[in-house]
């Protein structure tokens, strides 16, 4: 089977076709990846954010401390497992559980690379696509919630159900911003299969100036580059990654949702927010960075997106973008909580709309004469920053003065120390001032005054 047949990219009709062995090859393959990703991932965060603080990081068990987060996994495994007197045993035992599955199965339609032949057999490296393989997604991403909220609820403590409270707020404010953000995706590619997609990144835009057709890049994150920025973001949200880490906050609950869990629950916890951190890179990688096909210049190259070489190609931008929420966390601090739902609701959310709204004109106007698109165009970007320019800002109130704010204090309020920092005598009471007299102090027979 010759290597220009295998570059194919797969449509929805390649699946659906495979045998039972190998469905079964493929969710094999897609559970090891995430957990095998996972264990790497985290020692890759522990080694990177070591370097980053000049400290060698895990470096003990194993080449290069390879096999610390294997130890750990098996410490945990074993350590006591205490479950809380007010806890909801079912519950409590099943939110972890949630977590791990919803994250996970969200690979099941990822490509991790085009048609191949396993064992004579031609099929798409990918477990299954549908039409609304984006809304898979997207359903995965949102029920992983359920998990850190149940699981917060079910402890029977407080720490933990605030925690469970702030994830189901935050989920919902950025998976808002998410969702508009995989809309100009939509309207650029025409589909919502992931392979489909990844096959309209396939095809260079071209740019036709001053009747000469220039190629262009056709990876979304750079013709759909405000969606992309806001669509990373959200993720940072949606996998409470630090600076979004709030709902586990040590300096505020403790640990968050999973302070009362312990040993191989705790372990299932953080399993979850690794794989869905390794997860939605996948996904983003998928969306707005070609998926498998080879970045530029590997492209020159003629068999760079044939056979089993794209999978490295996928991996490696994976490996990028993790780098990138490990690089996150090593540098940034935590935001306030008002501040994060701010941002979410304030700031990402009408760029969004905005952007879509743009986005939506420009296609709109794709079929028009080159001299109809540019007056168009002019006249769009000239109401936008006029309507920027002339758009009213919010007047800070002026700031009283300070013996303002002390005549303002109610009746009955606590004494003011004073501004000079000179404390007055108290009216209360009286000083006497008491003069020093002689003092007569016998010392034997030689006594004098003194």
């Amino acid at each position: 089977m010759n290597a220009v047949y295998l570059a194919q990219d797969p449509t929805l009709a390649d699946f659906g076709k495979d045998p039972w062995w190998l469905v079964l090859i493929k969710v094999l393959f897609a559970f090891v990846f995430g957990l095998l990703a996972t264990l790497l991932g985290v020692w890759f965060e522990r080694r990177v954010v070591g370097y980053m603080q000049v400290r060698p990081g895990p470096n003990q068990v194993g080449p290069f401390g390879l096999l610390q987060t294997l130890a750990d996994g098996l410490k945990m495994a074993f350590k006591e497992d205490i479950l809380p007197k007010a806890a909801d045993k079912v519950v409590y035992f099943f939110a972890p559980v949630i977590s791990v599955v919803c994250a996970v199965t969200a690979l099941s339609v990822v490509p991790f690379g085009p048609m191949v032949s396993i064992f004579g057999h031609r099929t798409p490296l990918q477990v299954t696509d549908v039409p609304v393989a984006v809304l898979v997604l997207l359903a995965c991403s949102s029920l992983a919630v359920y998990g850190i909220v149940l699981g917060g609820w079910a402890s029977g403590s407080t720490y933990p159900l605030l925690g469970g409270l702030r994830s189901s707020a935050q989920m919902i404010s950025y998976e808002v911003a998410m969702g508009l953000s995989i809309v100009a995706v939509f309207m650029t590619a025409g589909t919502m299969s992931t392979s489909g997609i990844v096959a309209a990144q396939g095809d260079a835009t071209r740019l036709t100036i001053a009747g000469t057709e220039i190629p262009a890049p056709g990876w979304y994150a750079i013709l759909l580059l405000p969606s992309f920025i806001i669509f990373f973001i959200a993720t940072v949200g949606e996998t409470n990654r630090a600076p979004f880490d709030l709902p586990e906050a040590e300096s505020e609950l403790v640990a968050g949702f999973m302070t009362e869990y312990s040993s191989l629950k705790f372990a299932l916890f953080m399993l979850s927010e690794y794989v869905a951190m390794v997860t939605m890179s996948a996904v983003t990688t998928t969306l707005f960075l070609g998926g498998w096909r080879a970045p530029w210049p590997i492209t020159l190259w003629a068999d760079a997106n044939t056979g089993w070489w794209p999978m490295l190609w996928f991996f490696g931008k994976v490996l990028a973008l993790v780098f990138v929420f490990v690089w996150l966390r090593g540098t940034l601090p935590r935001l306030r909580y008002d501040q994060f739902m701010r941002f979410g609701w304030k700031v990402l959310l009408p760029i969004n709309l905005v952007w879509i709204l743009v986005l939506a004109g420009l296609r709109s106007i794709e079929g028009w004469q080159t001299r109809d698109r540019l007056l168009a165009t002019g006249l769009g970007a000239g109401v936008l920053l006029l309507v920027t320019l002339l758009w009213p800002s919010r007047k800070k109130e002026p700031q009283p003065t300070l013996q303002e704010q002390v005549n303002s204090r109610p009746h009955g309020s606590f004494p003011l120390p004073p501004m000079d920092l000179q404390v007055p005598p108290s009216p209360r009471t009286k000083r006497v001032v008491a003069e020093r007299e002689p003092a007569n102090v016998a010392a034997g027979s030689d006594s004098r005054e003194v």
